[in-house]
């Protein structure tokens, strides 16, 4: 079977024992993504920039599609773990880019009264690749130059 798409170890976590994401059930759609390091998710307070939890993996796929990061639905009313940006898009062109290799990182904002901690190898989200369309009119030419948040850029 032709390695068209799939998860590798981030640069800089090869010897620090990553679990690749993995679905749990036969017809599960997302694959189960785990925090790389324990850290901490501190109590929201205003003004205050969300906790970026690292996972340790990169992912590839083909030109037409993309990865969408998904919060477990427990996450909310057990930890009190939202993601700040509802929803994660990971493009074809984020992976290995030059800034941090394509390194996958989880937002969240902690919305319950105290910090919580996320432990190693704790399952923090879920990553479902999708396939997505382009309009006729659509020319961009433009490159990725970075890593986390430079798409716009």
């Amino acid at each position: 079977m032709e390695d068209i798409r799939g998860f590798k170890v981030a640069r800089g976590f090869e010897n620090k024992e990553i679990h690749l994401p993995q679905r749990k059930t036969k017809y599960s759609a997302g694959y189960d993504v785990e925090a790389a390091e324990d850290c901490i998710v501190p109590a929201f307070r205003a003004g205050q920039k969300p906790t970026l939890v690292k996972t340790g993996i990169k992912a590839y796929m083909p030109e037409d599609e993309f990865l969408m990061l998904c919060n477990k639905s427990s996450n909310p009313g057990k930890k009190g773990l939202v993601l700040a940006n509802g929803v994660g898009i990971v493009d074809k062109d984020y992976y290995e880019n030059e800034d941090n290799d394509g390194h996958i990182m989880f937002a969240f904002y902690n919305i319950k009264e105290e910090d919580i901690q996320i432990k190693k190898g704790d399952a923090i989200g879920q990553a479902i690749f999708q396939k997505y369309y382009i309009i006729a009119d659509d020319n961009v030419e433009a490159e990725r130059k970075g890593g986390f948040g430079s798409t716009s850029k």
